[in-house]
């Protein structure tokens, strides 16, 4: 059996974004993406505001540092180019296992204006092509609050199958415990996963 590569900052590119690894060059877009929705005083997600980012990317480099998490900052590419363009948000691998290997795909946020754009799916396929032809993933998993009912759906949206639930799990931003939806995707079920991603990608954007 091939070796797997390592799990190192790489760059990827698609049909709709760019993910680039994460740097402190990106703050100033980062900013100006999160003020697009106000999107860290949604109660059920743990987004930066605008004066904690420094400190957001700080602490996903330590993690990257440590083994633990490989973060991406998320662009837009160009329509007119296919050049890079604006910076939309944050994903990561996180939890990484090195030795399996395994990964979950988690602490992302898109910029509102972003939504509906394709950057999701493209993101999101992306990533999992990466976790399972290149990393050799036998599986990857994605995790979220239970009553971020958006999120939950848009992850059965991919073909992940719920794992269940991890109740009174961690603690939200406000102090209140929260409970922990798990779901994950096999390396069996990528080929059927990456054909219904293709397909979303496929359908035509609002120009």
């Amino acid at each position: 059996m091939t070796a797997p590569a390592p799990i190192v900052p790489v760059t990827l590119a698609g049909t709709y974004v760019r993910l680039e690894p994460l740097s402190h060059d990106h703050h100033d877009g980062l900013v100006e993406a999160v003020r697009d929705g106000e999107l860290w005083q949604l109660w059920y997600t743990s987004v930066p505001a605008p004066d904690q980012m420094a400190a957001e990317i700080d602490r996903r480099l330590a993690l990257q540092e440590s083994g633990s998490m490989l973060p991406f900052t998320t662009r837009l590419l160009d329509r007119a180019t296919g050049g890079p363009g604006r910076i939309i948000g944050m994903t990561s691998y996180m939890n990484i296992d090195a030795a399996t290997p395994r990964v979950e795909i988690g602490s992302t946020w898109n910029a509102a204006s972003a939504h509906g754009s394709g950057s999701n799916p493209d993101s999101k396929l992306l990533l999992l092509r990466h976790a399972f032809e290149t990393l050799g993933c036998p599986a990857v998993e994605f995790r979220t609050h239970w009553l971020n009912h958006q999120s939950r759906e848009a992850i059965a949206r991919l073909g992940a199958k719920q794992d269940g639930v991890l109740r009174s799990h961690t603690r939200s931003s406000d102090g209140a415990l929260r409970d922990t939806v798990v779901f994950s995707i096999l390396a069996q079920e990528w080929p059927m996963v990456r054909n219904g991603l293709e397909a979303r990608l496929a359908r035509p954007r609002p120009a």
